[in-house]
């Protein structure tokens, strides 16, 4: 198994939102699904996610309500809303320009001399 990398600055909001684009999720939950895609690349600290969280519901790109987990705790569950739906396209369009660019610049074949 791979060792996991560190996620780039400005990139968590973009995975959170697309996790929860999935279906509605509980904070641990985000943390497994984002872990599950990337086939454990990514790891989420929960340092990390809560305050996100919290910064995209006061954005109004997610919203909350109490529910209940599936071992019969009270949690918090996370839903896109239309804003965040198209945050998270934006997001996307940005994120595939610049892996784009930085390929492309990695794949850059030197000038003969």
């Amino acid at each position: 198994m791979s060792k996991p990398v560190e996620l780039l600055q400005g990139t968590l909001d973009m995975l959170i939102l697309k996790a929860v684009s999935l279906g509605p999720l509980h904070g641990y939950g985000i943390l497994l699904r984002i872990q599950q895609i990337s086939k454990e690349v990514l790891q989420i600290q929960q340092g990390s996610l809560y305050p996100a969280l919290y910064r995209l519901e006061h954005q109004g790109w997610i919203a909350s309500e109490w529910g209940e987990s599936e071992n019969n705790r009270k949690a918090k569950f996370y839903r896109l809303t239309a804003a965040g739906r198209k945050q998270l396209l934006l997001e996307r369009d940005q994120w595939s320009r610049l892996s784009s660019a930085v390929t492309g610049v990695l794949n850059a074949i030197p000038e003969e001399l």
